[in-house]
């Protein structure tokens, strides 16, 4: 059910159904928490094909493996399949009417909204993760990537999907010597 939902209440492309997902996976069913999430995200971003289909296939694979893949992916695209085929009969009545050019213009405002909140949450949690300079630094590396150097988005998740392995490395060796001098220093 979750799947249909998301397929049939997605509206905008792949990133602009990632909420649904988020609320469905995480929030509603609590199939995974918000750092799966997050790094399936950042994962299936890297990968080519559509986005929302990926994401189907993992959250069906995580429940039932193969069949449950299978079952998901199904269950995502059956009701965007269903309405193309509708909607592609009556295109030509369709393309100029106003009241659909309307109800188009007026989803709009919600999907950027959706989409806003999901940008912030990320936000927060990488201010969290990594400090608020690192946070700051890591949106302005991001944005000159993507919109001044043109570089591709798989190529930047891939960068910063490297640079976030090193950087819990790093944390996580720092602490464990942390440790060690604590021990030292209580012992001796």
């Amino acid at each position: 059910m979750a799947m249909l939902r998301t397929g049939i209440l997605g509206f905008g492309g792949g990133p602009s159904v990632m909420p649904l997902f988020r609320y469905e996976s995480v929030e509603r069913y609590k199939w995974i928490d918000e750092d799966e999430f997050g790094e399936t995200l950042a994962i299936a971003n890297a990968l080519p094909g559509p986005i929302a289909t990926k994401m189907a296939a993992y959250l069906g694979y995580k429940l039932k493996k193969t069949t449950g893949a299978a079952f998901a992916i199904i269950c995502h695209i059956l009701p965007s399949c269903i309405a193309m085929i509708t909607l592609l009969s009556a295109v030509s009545f369709l393309s100029h009417s106003k009241i659909v050019s309307g109800m188009i213009a007026a989803v709009m405002p919600v999907v950027a909204v959706m989409l806003g909140m999901m940008g912030y949450n990320f936000g927060k949690k990488t201010v969290k993760g990594l400090g608020i300079i690192m946070g700051i630094a890591g949106f302005a590396l991001s944005f000159l990537l993507l919109q001044v150097f043109h570089v591709h988005s798989g190529i930047v998740i891939v960068l910063f999907l490297a640079y976030g392995s090193m950087h819990f490395r790093a944390v996580t060796k720092w602490k464990k010597n942390k440790n060690k001098d604590k021990e030292r220093s209580a012992v001796g």
